[in-house]
């Protein structure tokens, strides 16, 4: 288990950007990959991006893809996402997680494979 905190969600109008950090504490930060998530009200929770444990690998979901980008410093032991042209189909709470697997080279994109998750943090996009 790796302990995570995510800041720097809040509101803004559409069109604007946001940066999420996801604060990290623990040993493994730096072998393990990292995601984000999101949930709407009523809705089920959503992939929106990962990154490899070293950072050189990412992927996005399609909604998002060319607007948010998922980073990592693991000197910092911290995972970003950074949110551009942001539209209010994009309010939800989003959460960072730690994928179970150590040193892993594929990128995880199911819930499942991440066995840590930080409390959420809301982002909430007007129109």
């Amino acid at each position: 288990q790796v302990q995570l905190v995510e800041s720097g969600g809040g509101l803004v109008q559409a069109g604007g950007s946001l940066r999420l950090s996801c604060a990290a504490s623990g040993r493994t930060f730096g072998s393990r990959g990292m995601g984000w998530f999101r949930q709407a009200p009523g809705k089920a929770r959503q992939f929106v991006a990962a990154i490899n444990w070293s950072g050189g690998s990412t992927y996005y979901t399609d909604s998002v893809k060319g607007r948010f980008a998922i980073s990592r410093d693991n000197a910092k032991n911290t995972l970003y996402l950074q949110m551009n042209t942001l539209k209010p189909e994009d309010t939800a709470v989003y959460y960072c997680a730690a994928d179970a697997l150590i040193g892993a080279g594929n990128i995880a994109t199911i819930a499942t494979r991440y066995n840590s998750w930080g409390q959420g943090t809301q982002v909430t996009v007007s129109s």
